[in-house]
């Protein structure tokens, strides 16, 4: 496999013991994204947080490790790891980067990465935009997961102005709220009571999304571990089903407005969610 400049060692001596890495960004979700195919790459807890500090460190929502494919048929394996050391199941944004570099380097139109989450098929969408088969979006309650059984369509739980959630996981676990204007809710004060709540027994990211038409969303998400992320694409994609479950609307494509930009989703047959954005290189770099 041919790697393109920002995957490639340094071995000229100049920069002894470094480890390249780029920087991205998908509406301002921005990533440090590390190649760890043909040197393997394991950082303890402390360098992540180092690494992903926006003061000490390079700054990032989450470090991507690329690792050789694990599943026959796919191209890559991709870590995904928050800031706090905790690995994660899924990232939206993160996928359609990783997916951005995978692509070019192999000179595909369409790739397969493998998540903690599972398969993701990624396809250029046009420049510098990709599209992500993200999988299909999860509705059982032990699927989420929830502590006990409970209807996933009225999660009986709320803090503040915020009540009945639609629960669902595409990869990872989200309770999305409706409101009727979503810039009226301080989620910061109330995503921190709502995404450990007992009821989530891996926690879960935080949505209120707000209805503006049907085949617009505006959505804010309080992602997990404890973050008012500008844009989530998970999110985003749950949001699309969530207004689905709830009748809200019939649209198949929607597009889903956040605070850094907008994504259209996608809900395929056997709820399949397909999210299309736009992705940035920010710069390349060592590791040191």
């Amino acid at each position: 496999m041919k790697k393109l400049p920002w995957f490639s060692n340094s071995k000229n001596g100049l920069i002894p013991l470094a480890r390249p890495f780029v920087k991205m960004h998908g509406l301002r979700n921005d990533f440090v994204i590390v190649d760890g195919r043909e040197e393997v790459y394991y950082p303890s807890t402390e360098e992540i947080i180092h690494i992903c500090d926006r003061h000490e460190g390079i700054g990032a929502d989450e470090l991507l490790i690329v690792e050789p494919a694990r599943t026959r048929n796919t191209y890559a394996f991709v870590r995904i790891i928050n800031p706090d050391g905790r690995e994660v199941e899924a990232c939206g944004n993160a996928t359609r980067c990783i997916g951005w570099l995978l692509l070019k380097e192999c000179n595909e139109k369409e790739i397969q990465i493998e998540t903690l989450g599972g398969i993701l098929t990624c396809s250029f969408a046009g420049e510098k935009q990709v599209s992500v088969e993200m999988g299909r979006v999860k509705t059982h309650w032990q699927d989420i997961p929830l502590s006990k059984e409970m209807d996933t369509l009225h999660l009986n739980i709320g803090a503040g102005p915020l009540n009945d959630p639609v629960g669902m996981n595409i990869g990872n676990p989200h309770a999305v709220f409706f409101v009727e204007d979503v810039d009226a809710i301080d989620l910061p004060k109330y995503g921190k009571i709502l995404q450990t709540h007992s009821l989530f027994s891996e926690e879960a990211n935080i949505g209120v999304a707000q209805l503006i038409n049907p085949e617009t969303l505006k959505l804010s998400v309080w992602e997990r571990p404890g973050t008012l992320t500008t844009a989530c694409g998970t999110g985003a994609c749950v949001a699309v089903a969530a207004a689905h479950r709830r009748g809200l609307t019939d649209k198949k494509c929607m597009t889903v407005i956040m605070p850094a930009g907008s994504v259209m989703i996608e809900l395929k047959s056997q709820n399949i969610a397909v999210m299309t954005g736009p992705i940035e290189i920010c710069y390349v770099g060592y590791l040191l």
